[in-house]
């Protein structure tokens, strides 16, 4: 028996949290896995598993061996994926971590599109707002919307992005035009609180300098959806994502603001490992989302 054999059953196992649910997933006996986990430890001189009938868990050489391993498989497999001729040949699981702004707006559809374009993938798609590791939770590609920072990732840039400010017109003509952004410290604001700096909001002035104000106001709620229905009936000022606004601004429900001071640094991007060889299924997931945006938006 070989060792990557042996490397698989020992992943399989951690992944599925146990040899029986691993069994299960894999196909294969939980003796099996036992015994091929088992010769690993033999081979290593290492103990990598804690097992009891009540628990399972890993031991410090096995949190390292795993980190290793997972890396050196996804190589090896995304080095098989590299020969493949074309797409029909894609196969697997393709985990993607996703803004959950994302997933419930209407761009969220690229995702089920994509699922329709490739039957035989398996998607794995995880909504989250927390700013996730790809390499330590094992995510093969994630969506986000953010300013782009220095980082060991690769991104690719699918659209733009900006924040819009907006209120309803009621709430305009009951308390008044808001002629600069620094007059929103004493306006009723809604707070999505999924931004890091939810209560101070970002500006670029006339000579390209970035300001914040700092707001407040009734509602606080970790939904952009939530603040943009609270901003429709009036409740305040709300900052959310312009793919969210664009339709109640265009048919007047809300009304935009100081769209000379919005920061245009933003995008959508599509942000994955950086790895000698680029799995086929996360190159063609991406060249389909940059396409999906270039075609709809």
């Amino acid at each position: 028996m070989d060792t990557l054999t042996r490397i698989r059953a020992f992943i399989d196992v951690v992944d599925a949290e146990g040899f029986s649910a691993a069994a299960r997933r894999v196909g294969k006996s939980k003796a099996l896995l036992s015994k091929y986990v088992r010769e690993l430890e033999d081979e290593l001189g290492a103990l990598l598993l804690n097992r009891t009938t009540r628990q399972f868990s890993l031991t410090e050489a096995g949190h390292t061996y795993y980190r290793s391993a997972s890396e050196i498989l996804k190589e090896i497999d995304n080095l098989a994926d590299l020969v493949r001729a074309n797409n029909s040949d894609l196969r697997g699981r393709l985990r993607i971590t996703v803004p959950r702004t994302f997933v419930d707006a209407e761009i969220g559809q690229s995702l089920i599109d994509f699922g329709k374009e490739h039957p035989e993938l398996s998607l794995d798609i995880v909504s989250d707002d927390r700013f996730v590791d790809l390499v330590e939770e094992g995510f093969d590609v994630a969506i986000r919307i953010t300013r782009l920072e220095d980082s060991t990732l690769i991104a690719r840039k699918l659209d733009d992005f900006q924040i819009v400010i907006c209120a309803s017109p009621d709430y305009i003509a009951k308390n008044g035009p808001l002629e600069h952004p620094s007059e929103l410290s004493r306006a009723a604001c809604i707070l999505d609180t999924n931004g890091r700096s939810y209560s101070n909001w970002r500006f670029v002035g006339a000579d390209g300098a970035s300001f914040t104000v700092a707001v407040s106001g009734p509602i606080e709620v970790n939904s952009p959806l939530a603040t943009l229905r609270a901003a429709t009936a009036g409740l305040g000022v709300a900052a959310v994502p312009d793919f969210i606004a664009r339709q109640k601004v265009q048919s007047g429900e809300l009304v935009s603001l100081f769209d000379d001071f919005l920061p245009k640094d933003r995008g959508i991007y599509a942000i994955y490992p950086h790895r000698r060889y680029l799995p086929a299924k996360v190159r063609t997931f991406v060249d389909f989302l940059h396409g999906w945006f270039r075609k709809t938006q």
